[in-house]
C-alpha cells in the first residue's frame, strides 16, 4: 500500500510537471501560473533564490516536476502538436479549464496566513494591470530583428514567465516577431540562439528569484492575493472569445473542453489532498 501510495504521488507530479513544460511552450499560456496552480511556485522561487543552501532539501521534492517539465516541454509538446494545430482553441480552453479549476484552491492558500481587505483590493489592482499589460502588448505591432540581444531579451522574457506567472513569454515575444526564431532556434539546438537565451534566463534568475523569495518571507499574504490578481488576468487573456462567435457548435465544443479541464482540476486537487494524507516518509 505505502508503495503503491509513493508512485502514484510521484506519478502525479510528474503529470503536473508535464502540464508546466506544456504550458511554457504553448502561445499564450504561461508554465508560471500552472506552477502556482500546483503549488510549487513557492518552492521552485527558494531553490533558485538559494540553489547552494536548497537544492538537497528541494531538489526530491521538485525532481518529478523537473522531469514532467522535460517531456512536456520536449516530447509531450511535439506529440500533441499536431492536435493543437488541428483544434488551437479547445486545446486552449481545456488549459483555461485546468487553471479556472485550481483557482478556489490557489485562493485557500493565499489565505492560509490571513486575509484582509487590503489583499482582496489588491487582487483587483494587479487583475486590472495585468489585464491592460497583456492587452496592450495582444496588440502591438512593434517587430525587432532576431539577433544577440534580441535573444538575450528571449531569455530575460522566458525566466520572467516564471517568476511573474500569467506573463507568458509567448506573449511578450509574438508582438516583437522573436517567438517563431526563438523556438525553432532552441529546438534545433542553435548556438547563437541558446546561449544567449540561456544567458539572459539565468541573469534573471540571479536578480530577481531572490527578490521574490524575500517578498513572500515577509509579505505571503500580498504576494500570493497579487499573484491570483495576475493569474486571473492572464486566464481572460488566454480565453479564445472569437471563437465561440463563430457558431454554437464552436462555442459548445469549448464550453466543452472547458468544461472537462475543470474537471481534471478537480480530481488533481482531489488525488493530491488524498495523497497528502499518506507521508511520504511512513513507515510500513
Amino acid at each position: 500500500m505505502r508503495r503503491m501510495t509513493m508512485d502514484l504521488r510521484f506519478l502525479g507530479k510528474v503529470l503536473q510537471g508535464a502540464l508546466i513544460g506544456l504550458g511554457a511552450v504553448l502561445p499564450g499560456i504561461s508554465g508560471g501560473v500552472l506552477s502556482v496552480v500546483f503549488g510549487v511556485y513557492r518552492p521552485i522561487m527558494e531553490l533558485l533564490s538559494d540553489p547552494v543552501h536548497k537544492w538537497r532539501t528541494h531538489l526530491p521534492e521538485l525532481f518529478p516536476y523537473m522531469i514532467g517539465s522535460a517531456a512536456g516541454f520536449l516530447g509531450v509538446a511535439n506529440l500533441l502538436s499536431y492536435v493543437l494545430e488541428t483544434y488551437p482553441e479547445p486545446s486552449v480552453c481545456v488549459f483555461v479549464g485546468l487553471i479556472v479549476g485550481m483557482l478556489p484552491s490557489l485562493w485557500r492558500e493565499a489565505g492560509e496566513q490571513g486575509r484582509n481587505v487590503g489583499n482582496v483590493i489588491l487582487s483587483c489592482v494587479t487583475f486590472v494591470a495585468m489585464l491592460s499589460l497583456l492587452f496592450w502588448l495582444q496588440n502591438s505591432q512593434n517587430t525587432v530583428e532576431p539577433g544577440f540581444f534580441s535573444f538575450l531579451f528571449c531569455g530575460f522574457a522566458f525566466a520572467l514567465s516564471v517568476i511573474a506567472p500569467g506573463m507568458s513569454f509567448s506573449t511578450i515575444l509574438m508582438p516583437l516577431g522573436l517567438y517563431t526564431p526563438f523556438v525553432e532556434g532552441i529546438g534545433h539546438v542553435r548556438l547563437e540562439v541558446l546561449l544567449p537565451g540561456v544567458a539572459g534566463c539565468v541573469v534573471t534568475f540571479i536578480c530577481l528569484a531572490k527578490l521574490v523569495n524575500r517578498l513572500f518571507e515577509r509579505q505571503y499574504a500580498l504576494m500570493f492575493h497579487g499573484i491570483i490578481g495576475i493569474v486571473g488576468a492572464a486566464t481572460v487573456m488566454t480565453v479564445p472569445w472569437g471563437s465561440f462567435a463563430t457558431s454554437a457548435d464552436a462555442a459548445s465544443r469549448n464550453l466543452f473542453c472547458m468544461a472537462a479541464g475543470i474537471v481534471a482540476a478537480i480530481l488533481l486537487d482531489f488525488m493530491n489532498e488524498k495523497l497528502a494524507c499518506f507521508p511520504e516518509n511512513e513507515t510500513e
